[in-house]
């Protein structure tokens, strides 16, 4: 990705990579804020029988830390075999159902990997661009440039944004064709899911065009790539960073957390 690659949406709208990149920074500082809120609400219960409900932000990793000890009166499983089966794999929700297993998993793994990857890339500009300025870039390794770095993600990115793609369009499906998914789905339900859907289908159009594969739509002005991108990022960072601690996806943090607390069980 070129420093300049973000530029040129319009003359009055023309943002640069470093102004994209301190949006990045401040969508993960709005969601370290946002984990701080909800960490200080996690850590306002007693933290024993008869005391007085704590106000520390200290007091639930306090809590999780030692409900993870072997000390705890809780079940026996390792915190190993709880993150790998229970975490990772999933195993509870595929008990009760294949296919809503086999959705989360896969919406799971490919908005993970992708975010990883995405974070990544956004290290190695970081690192190429400072080394610019301070005159080492040329001693980097040939794969911490941009281009050759963005290159090498290629298929990667490619994979688990279709197995991400599949997922989403499992939920789609139950959204609107299971009666019983589709009579307790609420409003908010709808947003997070036409968010996520507008997120993978925007990058999937931006790469198309620039590299003008199926996903480009017969869009064949390379001028496109750059303001669709653009779209692409802005809503990344806004709806998959900033508002997970404010939304109904705070639950991929606190579910984890409450399985590790547990060792599992049900």
């Amino acid at each position: 990705m070129a420093m300049d690659y973000f530029a040129g949406v319009t003359d009055a709208l023309r943002l640069t990579f470093v102004q994209v990149m301190i949006m990045a920074t401040l969508s993960i500082g709005i969601f370290i804020i946002g984990m701080y809120i909800n960490l200080k609400k996690w850590g306002m219960g007693s933290t024993g029988y008869g005391a007085a409900p704590s106000k520390s932000i200290l007091a639930f990793p306090k809590m999780l830390m030692y409900q993870m000890s072997e000390h705890a009166h809780v079940h026996n499983q390792s915190v190993l075999e709880t993150f790998v089966l229970d975490i990772v794999f999933q195993r509870r929700i595929l008990r009760r159902s294949p296919l809503r297993w086999f959705m989360h998993f896969t919406i799971f793994v490919g908005w993970m990997v992708l975010f990883v990857m995405s974070l990544a890339m956004f290290l190695v500009e970081m690192i190429h661009m400072i080394g610019e300025k301070a005159g080492y870039a040329h001693s980097l390794p040939e794969f911490m440039s941009p281009a050759v770095f963005r290159e090498l993600l290629a298929v990667p990115n490619d994979v688990f944004s279709y197995i991400l793609l599949v997922g989403i369009i499992i939920a789609i499906y139950r959204r609107l064709f299971v009666t019983k998914v589709r009579e307790a789905t609420i409003a908010y339900d709808s947003v997070l899911l036409i968010g996520l859907t507008v997120i993978t289908i925007s990058g999937f159009v931006a790469d198309g065009i620039r590299t003008g594969r199926f996903w480009a739509l017969g869009i064949d002005d390379p001028t496109i790539a750059p303001p669709m991108a653009l779209f692409h990022v802005i809503i990344s960072l806004l709806f998959c960073i900033a508002y997970i601690p404010f939304s109904k996806y705070i639950h991929m943090i606190a579910i984890p957390l409450a399985l590790l607390a547990n060792k599992g069980g049900e």
